[in-house]
């Protein structure tokens, strides 16, 4: 065979197994999330693991959904705490 013969049989090779690759569908990752204590943001972090089974057209929303969420535990941080019951009486 030649060598020219070779890298085309071996460019062919590559490509088939790209393809067989691609077929198969996602990977999973297995990252580890550790948890930060806080329920609500957990819960926003787990949400990550729904793109695990997604092709990388479907990651979009799931990411935009836990960016939400996150953003929303954020700005919670920031808001007045509300008076209690008693705290108002004059």
């Amino acid at each position: 065979m030649t060598d020219e013969a070779a890298e085309t049989r071996a460019d062919a090779q590559g490509e088939a197994e790209a393809v067989a690759g691609a077929a198969a569908g996602p990977v999973v990752l297995g990252i580890v999330r550790t948890p930060t204590g806080h329920a609500g943001v957990d819960a926003h972090l787990a949400r990550l693991a729904d793109a695990d089974h997604l092709a990388a057209d479907g990651h979009v929303a799931v990411y935009e959904d836990v960016h939400r969420g996150l953003r929303e535990a954020l700005t919670a941080l920031d808001a007045p705490p509300v008076p209690g019951p008693y705290e108002n009486r004059s």
